[in-house]
């Protein structure tokens, strides 16, 4: 089969401009769009969502079609960046990332930093002058190749990490340079040697194998999974997008961040964002480590953090929504890797639907179509009394609200223990979208690690769940049935309480009130009875429980 109009271009001239979402998937569309308004996105070609569809029909041919067509589209993309791919000059790396035509955050598959070998590294050093960099990237392809196609468990590769840091003597992977990232990208390759699951030497041989991984996980457990509870057809198929790496490893004016143009949990008109120094958008999104480093964004870089500041109101009157974006930082030059509409709470669809209709974004007809689906009539949030005890342990809140529930240490515990009718508090030490099952029955999710944009946290924010991450109080024992918090030894089953506005955690219950948007509702009720003058907001109302 012909796919070649089905391969579309975001800054490639020779390559056909981007069609709809349906054919390009919204993350594709969104980067073209953003591309279209003068926002800095680096170049990719986009395969579009129909060759997916026929992949599952005809994987044998779709493998045929990409291995004689692959080189082509490589030429074109490094044409538009510079670069050559596969080059031992000036080598391209490449990210692949999916993209359907409905946002399934984390539910699917991405690969960065393809392209590198032993010869295409030395190129890269050779160009950036920056050995850390190299090794860095290399190290984190050989795992996420390792992961992603060759099905490696986490574990595997987390337990040879371990080994490299012990021998070095270092508590984190940030905290190696460029000699420990060598060391670890060899004793990984060692590693996996044995398994059969290395890493192809060929750049194209690697690229080949990262995009059809990615059109495999459309059908990954945890997409079927996201998808069956959203309603999401089966049929509708992945985009592979395959884009131009921009670096935020690359040193101390460097980074990667994920920013909601408003906060996600209340609505509130403000910048959430979180961001890291000297790393790439998976440290941040993965759920494995803190992205705490915002505040210092402004003080180190203040012009970027100003241009962040007016980024996020350019892209709210671009999309005419609340935006969740990624961006990368590379020597101090942003770019924007993904927008999307933004995943958030009931409370705050709610408060941003009246806010943009109030201040003209939007009209009534529309934000009443972006409340479908919400039970307004029953809509509430839980804070805590006044009167509450000393809690056991301190966290970032990632949501709002008040959970309280029996603890379970992993996600078949949290299913079969919310079977029986418990409530339940899901504890881990991080979390990503494989425990998504795990998320969806329980009231609330506690984390060791993790920041509060992390892809779980986003799905777990989005279903109304309590979410608190990065409590460093909180201590998994090895019999993965007990933890310790704040000191105080713990099973599964014992009754704990999240509190997501302050950011604590309590032992067994405690007293809480509800509170309900009046203010709010009653502008929507003016909507549906055609009247559009504005409101105050009022107060809301409150009763104890």
């Amino acid at each position: 089969m012909d796919f070649r109009h089905h391969i579309y271009g975001i800054g490639v001239p020779a390559l056909a401009p981007v069609a709809g979402p349906e054919e390009v998937g919204f993350k594709a569309y969104n980067l073209w769009r953003m591309g279209q308004a003068g926002l800095p996105v680096p170049p990719a070609f986009v395969i579009g969502t129909r060759v997916c569809q026929q992949y599952w029909r005809d994987p044998e041919g779709v493998r045929a079609w990409l291995k004689a067509e692959l080189p082509a589209y490589m030429d074109r993309l490094g044409e538009a960046s510079g670069l050559a791919y596969g080059s031992e000059r000036r080598p391209l790396l490449v990210s692949v990332r999916s993209g359907a035509a409905v946002s399934m955050p984390g539910m699917m598959d991405t690969v960065l930093n393809l392209g590198l070998n032993e010869s295409t590294l030395n190129g890269l050093l050779r160009m950036t002058g920056n050995p850390r960099l190299a090794w860095d990237a290399y190290r984190r392809l050989i795992r996420s190749y390792a992961e992603v196609v060759g099905k490696v468990a986490s574990p595997v590769l987390e337990r040879t990490e371990q080994l490299v840091l012990a021998s070095l003597k270092l508590a984190r992977l940030a905290d190696m340079d460029y000699a420990g990232h060598r060391l670890l990208a060899h004793e990984t390759l060692r590693m996996l040697d044995s398994s059969k699951q290395n890493l192809p030497y060929k750049p194209l041989t690697q690229l080949e194998h990262a995009i059809l991984a990615v059109l495999d996980s459309w059908q990954s457990e945890r997409a079927i999974a996201y998808r069956q509870a959203h309603g999401i057809a089966d049929d509708l198929g992945t985009a592979v997008t395959v884009q131009r790496m921009v670096f935020g490893n690359a040193g101390g004016t460097s980074g990667s961040g994920v920013g909601f143009t408003r906060d996600p949990a209340s609505g509130e008109n403000r910048l959430y964002l979180d961001f890291l120094f000297d790393a790439q958008g998976e440290d941040v999104v993965s759920g494995r480590r803190e992205a705490s480093d915002a505040e210092r964004l402004s003080r180190v870089l203040p012009e970027l953090g100003r241009q962040l500041q007016n980024l996020a109101e350019l892209l709210e009157r671009e999309f005419d929504d609340t935006q969740e974006f990624e961006f990368t930082v590379q020597d101090g030059v942003l770019f924007l890797l993904q927008t999307r509409n933004a995943k958030r709470t009931p409370w705050a669809a709610l408060r941003i639907a009246v806010e943009q209709v109030e201040a003209g974004l939007v009209e009534p007809k529309e934000a009443l179509c972006r409340l479908e689906g919400i039970d307004l009539k029953h809509l509430e949030r839980r804070r805590l009394a006044d009167d509450v005890p000393v809690p056991l342990a301190l966290a970032t809140p990632a949501a709002m609200g008040v959970a309280c529930g029996h603890i379970a240490c992993n996600s078949d515990s949290a299913v079969a223990m919310a079977q029986t009718g418990k409530p339940v508090i899901l504890v881990r030490e991080e979390f990503s979208t494989e425990d998504f099952l795990g998320i969806a029955a329980a009231e609330g999710v506690l984390v060791t690690r993790g920041s509060r944009t992390a892809h779980a946290a986003v799905v777990a924010r989005q279903m109304g769940k309590v979410c608190l991450v990065g409590c460093h109080q909180l201590e998994m024992k090895g019999d993965k049935h007990s933890l310790l918090l704040g000191g105080k030894r713990l099973r599964e089953g014992d009754l704990i309480t999240l509190d997501a506005d302050g950011g604590r955690v309590f032992s067994g219950e405690v007293r809480y009130v509800v509170e309900k948007p009046t203010a709010y509702l009653e502008q929507v009720a003016q909507w549906k009875n055609g009247n559009k003058k504005k409101s105050g907001k009022g107060k809301k109302k409150t009763k104890s429980r």
